[in-house]
């Protein structure tokens, strides 16, 4: 059944605030009330300040940064609408944290993307909309209905505004992103090269093969997401040897842990784009090579798609 815009309500975490109130502007609504805070021993406590009783109920939270307190925080936002007799709770993770470990691949480890799923449903989640899943298979985990948005085309538009390039090659940098930076060829129509990689532990990588030419061409490395930069210094270092004339990023989420900012302003990337499902922290906001690219109206957009019942697909049809 579907409904108006009137009638929703839109809360957020205190995990991306600002993203929050861009996207509440996005859809025309207003942020909803909610008091946050902690008990003396540290437990999260949360109070909805709002009439949410038979009313469809937005919230934002993006699990990155601190994602176990996030996490925790989205559970009890989610139960305190729930047991205040929300009609329909849609959760938007512009970052779905805990996603990286989506399958057994060692002996005695957990499936953390499939639990975390699990959690939201059982916490009262009926419907999720994600943006750039780390794979989309995770999207089975769920019983209830998950959209998982595209941040290619604000990046890409990013991208075209400040580059101007007739010799242009995109590379995934390694093969998991293979079908993300086949979207971004195809887009740009333009080719496509792969750079092989080996990950020798948690934050080491090292680049085994590039498959495809990127001699005297320039070349748009497409990624997820981008946490240590191992990943992709290591791919842009290559295409360097390789002969590319000039390298650039896109990445949706930017984690950027540790010496992340360090090892992208000493390697040949001359500019990253990235969007904001993640708050940039402090020394990437202030890298000249990164520039931080709105996804708002996407997920603007994508909520009206849900609360007028019409295909969020639709909102990509220009960009196949």
């Amino acid at each position: 059944m579907s409904t108006s815009m009137d009638e929703v309500l839109f809360f957020t975490g205190s995990s991306h605030p600002s993203l929050a109130q861009d996207v509440a502007t996005a859809a025309g609504l207003q942020l909803g009330c909610m008091e946050l805070g902690h008990f003396p021993d540290g437990e999260i406590f949360v109070q909805v300040q709002e009439n949410v009783r038979g009313r469809d109920v937005f919230i934002l939270q993006s699990i990155a940064r601190h994602p176990n307190r996030y996490l925790m925080e989205l559970l009890l936002i989610v139960d305190a609408v729930k047991r205040a007799s929300a009609r329909n709770i849609v959760v938007i993770l512009p970052y779905y944290g805990y996603s990286r470990q989506d399958r057994r691949d060692k002996p005695r480890v957990p499936i953390t993307a499939k639990l975390v799923a699990d959690l939201l449903q059982a916490a009262g989640v009926k419907q999720v909309i994600t943006m750039d899943l780390h794979t989309e298979q995770l999207q089975g985990f769920f019983n209830v209905p998950v959209d998982s948005l595209y941040g290619r085309p604000r990046l890409i538009e990013a991208f075209r505004s400040k580059v101007d390039s007739d010799n242009l090659v995109v590379a995934t940098p390694d093969v998991g992103s293979v079908k993300l930076a086949r979207a971004y060829a195809s887009q740009l129509k333009v080719g496509l090269v792969i750079v092989d990689k080996e990950r020798l532990d948690h934050s080491r990588v090292k680049t085994t093969a590039i498959i495809g030419d990127v001699q005297g061409k320039d070349v748009l490395l497409a990624d997820d997401m981008c946490s240590t930069a191992g990943t992709l210094v290591s791919a842009a270092k290559a295409c360097h040897e390789k002969g590319a004339r000039r390298i650039y990023a896109a990445i949706t989420h930017g984690l950027f842990v540790g010496d992340s900012i360090t090892k992208i302003e000493a390697s040949p990337i001359e500019a990253l784009f990235v969007s904001d499902t993640i708050p940039l922290n402090e020394r990437a906001a202030h890298c000249g090579k990164v520039h931080c690219v709105s996804v708002a109206s996407l997920f603007g957009q994508a909520m009206h798609c849900v609360v007028e019942a019409k295909s969020i697909s639709s909102m990509y049809l220009c960009c196949e």
